[in-house]
């Protein structure tokens, strides 16, 4: 057909003409998350048993963890080996537990007041 262009049928775009589904990457790993969040709402379930229900790998599930899309409900089924990159407590989501989250937080609002709003800031990347 000329003038046809192939795109996801969600977001609408633009596709490949070679590719081999009518959904973008992007939106099927939104559908994807959608589908796991309702099965984890719905059920009492641990990372491992949502991997092996979606046929998804382990550290698919333990990043949606990290991102803090998704969390445990109580202190017992805690992923082993998820620490505060801080301090070391166990955290449910994330890479920081509460309170070092909190400690962040206020010590970003401490420093935005203590720069002068005149105060030309570098913020370039470099190497260190």
């Amino acid at each position: 057909m000329e003038g046809y262009t192939k795109e996801c049928k969600y977001c609408h775009r633009v596709l490949p003409d070679d590719y081999p589904s009518d959904v973008c990457p992007g939106c099927k790993e939104e559908y994807l998350f959608s589908k796991v969040r309702d099965y984890i709402r719905n059920n009492e379930v641990n990372e491992y048993m949502v991997a092996n229900e979606f046929q998804i790998p382990l550290r698919k599930v333990r990043g949606w963890i990290k991102e803090g899309r998704i969390e445990y409900v109580d202190a017992e089924t805690r992923i082993v080996g998820t620490k505060c990159q801080r301090c070391g407590k166990s955290v449910t989501f994330g890479m920081l537990c509460p309170d070092c989250m909190r400690l962040l937080n206020y010590s970003n609002k401490k420093i935005q007041l203590v720069q002068k709003p005149d105060e030309k800031r570098d913020d370039k990347m470099r190497f260190l």
